[in-house]
């Protein structure tokens, strides 16, 4: 049946749309907006009026406004709890708490009356009304994966990528991330990259292969907690288990791009047959007519024997001896506990085939924090991967910013710039910290101040005694605190 185009208007009308009204609802600003009233465009059945206006509203033509009639404030906003306290107290707000945030510290800012999404300012209290402490210009220090394309693999349903480089946060110059989903026995095809490659097991479970440069050969089952690391230009396969698996990459390289992947598919799609033929022993051509005409990327493979042996294969050269193993079960490792939460760490001094590469897996309890640190050789990047916090990153000589995050987010510090992490959640926040250095190490803010002279601190900060002498010597590494994040206004 063919519809004339009145007919399809009026089916349109009656039905709402031909593919359904928006579900997207997500609350911001409502009615007129930079002189733009309601729309009107479905009760236009043709093009009417004109693009352009004429030169009776230039300056000096048009009727002066009456200035009564437009308004930027909002009337009797709705602050909440913390909010007028004085701004240099830095609390934290929880804008979530209302259904229509605004931009106020103390006796600083002003409502908010035009385009806005909620949304985004709940989630970024701090950037949206900042501590009166924050001050100059800081790099930003946040991405979240939600909004890093994700691209699907080759396969059915077979899984993603998604990634953070420098092209989304360009001052993460010296390391990248990839959050990875591979379907149950789906492959991360046969690879290798120009960077060198460290990753953590999120969820499921994995078998990771690789040859190095000796033609040794190492194969490996993890799950939930462990980690691998491959140098860069060593080959390896990953392959998930029955229920899939979901990892986090780290590479060595800010501007590294999963797309640039090295690729097996792609290799032999790009070497003349003949040479194949030849390098293989002189293969017939025939057995080269299957190959893959484009990359496999992510793809679904045959499900692997639960015995790790079956696919355990070694030359002449044999394994790969278990003092440079690309694995470490780190998921077994016993946190350090301390009041204010865990810490784990995993630096070359237990994984040494992992040089440069040094973590910490911390759990911070609501009301805690990671203390005020810096460190001293390198840059620090970290992943979000439950609850809440916030970070004020101090930057020499007179600059401060706050950024928020939440699971998913990525966040980057630069070396010898002056931080912490802070819960600002009901629940533990976990977050992975990790650096390019040799071991895991940092300055602690407060164990520098009590292990320099007091009478020192005293003339620099003008700091009290009973302050003081109650400073630990010690590296505490977290901090307790109290969990109403407002109690300090009184």
């Amino acid at each position: 049946m063919i519809f004339s185009s009145q007919a399809l208007l009026l089916l349109l009308s009656l039905t709402g749309s031909a593919y359904g009204a928006p579900q997207i609802k997500y609350a911001g600003n409502q009615g007129p907006i930079a002189g733009v009233g309601s729309s009107s465009v479905a009760e236009v059945q043709a093009p009417i009026g004109s693009l352009r206006g004429d030169s009776s509203l230039l300056g000096g033509n048009a009727p002066i406004p009456d200035t009564s009639q437009s308004s930027a404030d909002v009337s009797d906003p709705t602050l909440v709890a913390g909010q007028g306290a004085d701004a240099d107290l830095g609390l934290y707000l929880d804008l979530d708490s209302v259904a229509q945030p605004e931009p106020f510290r103390g006796d600083h800012g002003s409502s908010a009356a035009a385009a806005r999404t909620y949304a985004y300012e709940k989630l970024n209290p701090d950037v949206f009304a900042p501590p009166g402490t924050d001050a100059g210009s800081v790099p930003n220090a946040v991405w979240p994966m939600g909004l890093s394309h994700n691209r699907l693999g080759t396969g059915t349903r077979s899984g993603w990528a998604r990634q953070q480089n420098t092209d989304v946060l360009p001052g993460a110059t010296a390391m990248a991330g990839v959050d990875m989903k591979l379907a149950p026995h789906a492959y991360r095809e046969l690879h290798w990259h120009t960077a060198a490659e460290w990753a953590l097991v999120l969820e499921g479970c994995v078998r990771v292969a690789a040859v190095d440069d000796e033609g040794r050969s190492f194969t490996d089952d993890l799950c939930a907690g462990d980690v691998w690391f491959f140098p860069a230009g060593v080959p390896h396969s990953i392959q998930a288990f029955e229920k899939g698996v979901e990892f986090l990459l780290v590479f060595d390289q800010g501007d590294f791009d999963e797309n640039g992947t090295f690729l097996v598919s792609e290799m032999f799609a790009r070497t003349p047959t003949s040479v194949l033929a030849k390098n293989f022993d002189d293969a017939p051509v025939e057995a080269f007519r299957d190959l893959p005409k484009k990359e496999l990327y992510i793809f679904n493979g045959t499900p692997q024997p639960r015995d790790i042996r079956e696919q355990t294969v070694t030359g002449p050269a044999g394994g790969v001896p278990p003092e440079r193993a690309y694995t470490y079960h780190w998921s077994a490792q016993e946190a350090w506990e301390a009041p204010g939460g865990t810490v784990k760490i995993l630096d070359p001094t237990t994984f040494p085939v992992a040089a440069g590469f040094s973590a910490a897996l911390v759990t911070v309890r609501p009301g805690a924090m990671r203390e005020m640190h810096w460190h001293t050789s390198s840059d620090e990047w970290d992943y979000f991967l439950r609850g809440s916090g916030r970070a004020t990153v101090y930057r020499a000589p007179d600059a401060a910013r706050t950024f928020d995050f939440t699971a998913g987010d990525v966040g980057y510090v630069p070396r010898a710039d002056a931080h912490y992490v802070e819960n600002t959640g009901t629940e533990d926040l976990v977050f992975l910290e990790v650096l390019q250095a040799p071991k895991f190490t940092d300055i602690s803010v407060a164990q520098w101040l009590a292990l320099t002279p007091k009478q020192t601190v005293k003339d620099h900060l003008n700091l009290p005694d009973s302050l003081l002498d109650g400073i630990p010597k010690q590296k505490t590494l977290l901090k307790q605190g109290n969990t109403n994040m407002t109690a300090l206004a009184g």
